[in-house]
């Protein structure tokens, strides 16, 4: 299923979503330019997680090898398609969380589930000597956050129907439920493969950034009712 727009007005410019999206697209831009040194640049701000295991066994050194690469990796790509699927369901949902946690509180709030998704990453593939990149960590904390705050939303979905596709409108937990069960199924079969390569995608790196998701957002949800019953009970006369 590709999801194309939600039907789920915000109530302020989402600035920030639009800020990370200029980032995350000027970053590539510069990888672009690097040629034959994108490898080494990888290595140097991708999660690396062999990297990550020595530096905490006191091999390497713990800012550059572990602490710098789990913010950095998440605005670098491995490709046009790779970056285009993320900012694409970073515009479409990223900005109804924006409007929820005011842009300060997104922009902690994104790059918390990035590092949520990294350190999960690390914990499920601890000598992979693969550099891993991408913003989906983080985008699927905003996905996770949807869910629980917007659960009803409607989303215009492409659905591909045997072979046809057929356009409908799917209530946001029955589309995001759906990737999150996908993430899911590959991240549980990726720890049934004999190398420590995962299959090349960060399966528990997306399921981390959306468990994040899910659970700050039932925090702020919960944190907001409480409030609106304080508030409705001071008023009583």
């Amino acid at each position: 299923m590709i999801p194309l727009r939600d039907e789920n007005p915000s109530g302020r410019t989402p600035h920030l979503t639009r800020l990370i999206i200029l980032i995350n697209a000027l970053v590539f831009v510069y990888e672009l330019s690097l040629g034959p040194a994108l490898q080494e640049f990888a290595l140097a701000f991708g999660i690396v997680p062999a990297h990550v295991s020595n530096a905490l066994a006191g091999r390497g050194n713990l800012v550059t090898d572990a602490l710098v690469p789990l913010f950095t990796s998440m605005f670098l790509h491995g490709g046009w398609l790779h970056l285009i699927s993320n900012m694409w369901y970073l515009w479409i949902f990223g900005d109804n969380i924006e409007d929820q946690f005011g842009h300060l509180g997104f922009v902690l709030f994104y790059l918390g589930a990035g590092l949520a998704s990294g350190l999960l990453h690390f914990a499920m593939q601890t000598g992979s000597p693969i550099p891993t990149v991408g913003a989906s960590g983080a985008i699927a904390g905003v996905l996770g956050a949807y869910v629980v705050l917007f659960p009803r939303a409607r989303v215009i979905t492409l659905v591909p129907l045997f072979v046809f596709i057929q356009l409908m409108a799917l209530p946001a937990v029955v589309v995001l439920g759906l990737w999150f069960v996908t993430q899911f199924f590959n991240g549980a079969l990726s720890l049934l493969y004999t190398s420590d390569s995962g299959g090349g995608v960060a399966w528990w790196g997306h399921i981390g950034g959306f468990a994040f998701g899910v659970l700050v957002a039932l925090v702020a949800r919960g944190r907001v009712r409480a409030a609106a019953r304080r508030s409705s009970f001071e008023l009583r006369p």
